[in-house]
């Protein structure tokens, strides 16, 4: 077989003619598998059927609140007992946080103010 450097201008290099020979033996189970994906893959994705113009806003919001329900199904909510345990544990990040950027800020303040001489 030989390799072909292949630019923008060039056309693709034709194929050699070769014939196969058919075997009369029956393809493999996996063969057999992968045709039968093939086909339920075709079948999955098949194209959109083409809709008015003047619809195609509404079939596409419709299509996202379908989409959004099904997701919505697929998710586990905590309970009560967690949802307090996370509320809880936002609070408290926030309160150190907040300590932490107050304590910043007075240093600051406190530097700027020796510095400019207040």
């Amino acid at each position: 077989m030989a390799i072909h450097k292949i630019k923008a201008q060039d056309e693709a290099p034709a194929k050699p003619k070769t014939k196969v020979a058919k075997s009369k033996t029956p393809p493999k189970k996996d063969q057999k598998l992968a045709k039968k994906d093939k086909k339920s893959i075709k079948k999955e994705f098949k194209p959109a059927k083409k809709v008015f113009f003047l619809f195609r806003p509404f079939v596409a919001f419709g299509r996202y609140v379908r989409n959004s329900w099904r997701e919505i199904r697929q998710v586990r909510w905590p309970d009560r007992k967690l949802t307090w345990k996370m509320t809880l544990s936002v609070i408290i990040y926030v309160i150190i946080f907040a300590a932490i950027i107050m304590l910043l800020d007075m240093i600051f303040s406190f530097l700027f103010n020796k510095l400019l001489g207040v």
